[in-house]
């Protein structure tokens, strides 16, 4: 699978939910940037409900886990916690939305 960032942004869609409410990462919103600076590299910036969550660990692990398991183990994920912007639920997709009942 070519490693785009369009691509990396599907897989994690695929493979990372949170583990509280079971929507996949991408669609609650939490992915803000993906970049593929050169070959085997990916720079992520996320964010995460509040800053306070306890989840981040978790999260991350299965980040790097599932494009570990996509691109090979020597693929570096260079993930970012950011705050700015806030996250807040008109970040989440129209699915996400539908979802939690969110209009």
């Amino acid at each position: 699978m070519s490693m785009t960032p369009e691509a990396v942004r599907e897989t994690i869609r695929e493979n990372v939910y949170d583990p509280e409410i079971g929507i996949n990462v991408v669609d609650l919103g939490l992915l803000y940037d993906v970049e593929v600076p050169e070959e085997k590299k990916i720079k992520l910036e996320m964010t995460l409900t509040s800053p306070g969550c306890p989840l981040y660990d978790v999260i991350h692990a299965e980040v790097d886990h599932s494009l570990k398991k996509v691109y090979g183990q020597d693929v570096q994920v260079d993930l970012e916690w950011v705050w700015d912007p806030p996250w807040s639920p008109e970040q989440m997709s129209e699915d996400a939305k539908m979802e939690f009942g969110y209009f």
